[in-house]
């Protein structure tokens, strides 16, 4: 069963439903023949809608898909718009809390600053120093995987704390396990 520790952020993924289902309203009401429009309107209509539902339905995906989660042993990283990254929970020494740029296209990008999280890889790994990510999302060099706090739930000390606290629960079970 997967365990989520760090949830993705909703107003984000709700924002951006707003353009999808005014275009897809939009074709609706062209599809409908309400205006009393021409066949290729209505068909046009139709593409419309059935556009913006797509892009609603992958937005609804990305929504419910968290940024962390813990899985048979390992740390699953949602840091692609793909599948996650399975990290061995062996090689995750920590989290800490820290801040970089949002990346959201400002000029200044001291006004824009987020919170991350910032997770610690064993150095005795050297496979897992550097991994392709979309760099929206966060950021993957020399053993270090950040987190922009942009796209996931509100990131404070509380919440690295909850998840250092659930990383040694989750060690030590999956240590417990291959023991027995």
């Amino acid at each position: 069963m997967t365990e989520v520790w760090l949830r993705n952020n909703a107003r984000v993924f709700t924002l951006a439903m707003i353009l999808p289902s005014l275009t897809g309203l939009v074709g609706l009401i062209l599809a409908s023949g309400i205006l009393g429009q021409s066949t290729g309107w209505r068909i046009a209509g139709g593409v419309v809608v059935s556009l913006a539902a797509i892009c609603l339905l992958a937005l609804v995906w990305q929504a419910a898909r968290p940024r962390l989660s813990r899985k048979d042993g390992h740390m699953l990283v949602y840091l692609r718009w793909s599948g996650p990254v399975r990290v061995p929970l062996e090689l995750v020494e920590g989290f800490l809390l820290g801040q970089g740029p949002s990346r959201l296209g400002a000029k200044n990008q001291r006004e824009l600053e987020t919170t991350t999280v910032v997770i610690r890889l064993a150095e005795r790994a050297p496979e897992w120093a550097r991994v392709d990510v979309d760099p929206l999302l966060g950021n993957w060099c020399g053993h270090y995987i950040t987190i922009r706090g942009t796209f996931c739930e509100p990131i404070n000390v509380e919440l690295v704390n909850r998840l250092n606290a659930r990383l040694h629960e989750a060690t030590h079970a999956h240590r417990g396990q291959a023991v027995s």
